[in-house]
């Protein structure tokens, strides 16, 4: 995903086109992965099925779904929680230009499940139709929106099988994980199992890392950033459920001072501005969409920035995998780029 080509692009266009808390108060804070508890042994006898999605709906089937078809992001992180041979289509990007699998992909099979699109836009019915759908399940940015199906069809394709969101920005990256770990017990997935306890474990330490990482720092400043064309984007952390539960282990992030344009993520600076904020170690969006630093070179303002002139630059993945298997990578790489980095000044 790379931001819009446009200098004010809307919060929808924006995401598909392109005080520390202790680490134990912090985890007790976001409770247990939201209240439909009532959901959580619905369908495992067999009989009805229901769920309490973030658009604050009720999706009910008469028996627990077996056929599940989701954007690629979100089929890798009920794969993670244990839902792996329930996936049988998926939609967003999937498959590399060499018909490799994209990392959002994660653990995924790719080549043994139906790839029903595999860019922003793309969503074949006819195909989402012959899989015989009991389930379509993806992430919500903004209220009511469901990421990655296309709004001028989707009225067809919800038609066609129940359908549930989990609200990912606005909130704290445990947050969607345990929405997601809640949504896969309901259809059946053990999160007592040693994939799920692994998981959680390798999160935590890596979370605790990262706390101790920007506790030394003593007060570098990270700056979020991805490149375009024409336009230096730099990401506020407060809607970013990754950069905002980071922001809440102590990473000190530089805050844009214009985000309003783009509904409140991202200040957009024209490259001859690309200076005008003071950080020490920059993250950058790694997407195949958004520019990469050799591509940037062309960028003089880019080479001329403190942190780019110290080496000081680490990759980021703008659109996590909300599981802990997923999360956790992100944390300990930026946790070793943080304690590699030093201030600039």
């Amino acid at each position: 995903m790379s931001y819009a080509r446009t200098a004010n692009p809307s919060r929808r266009g924006i995401l598909a086109a392109g005080g520390a808390l202790g680490l134990g108060a912090l985890l007790a804070a976001c409770g247990d992965g939201g209240s439909q508890t009532s959901d959580k042994t619905a369908g495992k006898d067999g009989g009805p099925w229901s769920f309490t999605d973030d658009r604050k709906k009720k999706v009910t089937a008469d028996k627990t779904p077996e056929r599940i078809v989701a954007f690629t992001g979100t089929a890798a992180a009920l794969a993670d929680f244990g839902l792996k041979d329930r996936i049988v289509g998926v939609f967003g990007e999937t498959l590399l230009e060499d018909g490799s699998a994209h990392p959002q992909a994660g653990d995924l099979d790719v080549k043994k499940i139906e790839v029903i699109g595999n860019a922003w836009g793309e969503f074949d019915i006819e195909k989402y139709a012959a899989l015989s759908p009991e389930l379509l399940v993806t992430h919500q940015y903004d209220a009511g929106s469901l990421w990655y199906v296309p709004e001028e069809s989707s009225g067809k394709i919800l038609k066609l099988a129940p359908s549930v969101a989990v609200q990912v920005a606005e909130v704290s990256l445990l947050k969607p994980i345990q929405r997601y770990a809640a949504l896969a017990e309901s259809l059946g997935a053990d999160l007592k199992s040693k994939q799920v306890t692994d998981g959680k474990a390798r999160f935590e330490a890596a979370a605790e890392k990262l706390r101790r990482a920007a506790k030394a720092s003593g007060g570098l400043r990270v700056l979020a950033a991805s490149g375009s064309a024409d336009y230096f984007y730099v990401s506020t952390p407060a809607p970013a459920a990754d950069l905002k539960y980071f922001a809440e282990l102590g990473v000190e992030f530089v805050i844009p001072e214009d985000v309003k344009a783009s509904g409140g993520y991202f200040e957009s600076l024209s490259w001859e501005n690309a200076g005008q904020y003071e950080a020490d170690l920059i993250i950058l969006d790694n997407r195949s969409t958004a520019l990469q630093p050799k591509d940037l070179k062309s960028k003089p303002t880019w080479d001329a920035l403190p942190a780019v002139k110290a080496g000081q630059v680490a990759e980021w993945d703008p659109v996590p995998r909300f599981s802990y298997q997923g999360a956790a990578p992100l944390m300990e790489n930026l946790a070793d780029a943080i304690s590699k980095a030093k201030k600039l000044g």
